[in-house]
């Protein structure tokens, strides 16, 4: 059975660095075994832009369910009569 071979679409991306730059994160590329300058530069934004999203969608969903929880909270409706009935036997409960 043959395998197919999943091609991805490759983009450019340019960039000016200084050569003092260049020789730093050459030197850093160098001595954390990556092979190439390259391989360093994607490898490491590409773990820096999965942390900054990781973070940022927490904060996001934090924001939400504390909207959702705030909004419960502000706009609750009467307990049902499933709630109330809870709620006495729990009390009685407790006054046992």
């Amino acid at each position: 059975m043959a395998t197919k071979e999943l091609k991805q679409e490759k983009a450019r991306f340019d960039t000016r660095l200084s050569k003092e730059q260049k020789l730093f994160f050459e030197r850093a590329a160098q001595l954390g075994g990556y092979r190439s300058l390259t391989d360093f530069v994607v490898m490491t934004v590409q773990e820096k832009a999965k942390e900054i999203i990781v973070e940022r969608e927490q904060i996001i969903a934090s924001k939400k369910d504390s909207e959702i929880f705030f909004d419960a909270i502000t706009h609750s409706s009467k307990p049902n009569k499933k709630l109330t009935e809870a709620a006495k036997d729990y009390k009685a409960l407790l006054s046992k």
